[in-house]
């Protein structure tokens, strides 16, 4: 973060930054890069395992973030979110390439989605938001608690989960389902 004048932090500002990108400022994808690059490759990193992978990745993900910055849309999302989730499906379309079996939930992909947007303006709503999510997490059971964190946190597929939990991979996929229903309901 940059300081003004006064030391108060400067918000890096995303809508801006994709704006630029797709007047073809290179140097807008380069400051997107430079600010989030290691987290975008955390993320790749937790879906694909393999770290040579989650680079490739991450570069397929800024290519398609350049190619495709005009079609960002701010009244359906943060800028900041949408450039997460273009590393998170990426990601998991090289995930499902390799023969892992990936089955996201893309209402749910897109709840997480908006939880990466992490602008000063909203640090409050966020923190309540988190606190609903931790609250509604403790209210599942253990098993649909720890398959869904399983799967969204760690990047698990469902037969990583079963391998995990010792349960059959239709219980493991059903807990993922019901506590997702579950997640929706409680959020909403």
């Amino acid at each position: 973060m940059k300081a003004s004048p006064m030391n108060a932090p400067v918000e890096f500002d995303y809508e801006a930054a994709l704006a630029a990108c797709a007047r073809g400022d290179q140097r807008a994808l380069r400051n997107i890069y430079d600010r989030e690059g290691a987290r975008l490759l955390g993320v790749a990193l937790r879906i694909v395992r393999r770290r040579q992978v989650a680079e490739d990745v991450l570069h397929d993900a800024f290519l398609a973030i350049w190619t495709r910055a005009r079609s960002f849309d701010p009244q359906r999302g943060a800028a900041r979110g949408w450039i997460y989730s273009v590393v998170r499906h990426q990601a998991l379309d090289v995930a499902r390439g390799s023969g892992r079996e990936v089955q996201a939930d893309e209402e749910a992909l897109d709840v997480l989605d908006a939880a990466a947007d992490h602008s000063l303006a909203d640090a409050f709503e966020r923190r309540q938001d988190l606190g609903r999510l931790h609250d509604c997490l403790v209210g599942l059971d253990a098993a649909k608690r720890d398959s869904i964190l399983y799967a969204y946190v760690d990047g698990c597929s469902h037969a990583e989960i079963a391998a995990r939990m010792q349960s059959p991979l239709g219980t493991i996929k059903a807990w993922i389902k019901r506590g997702l229903s579950a997640l929706k309901e409680c959020m909403g």
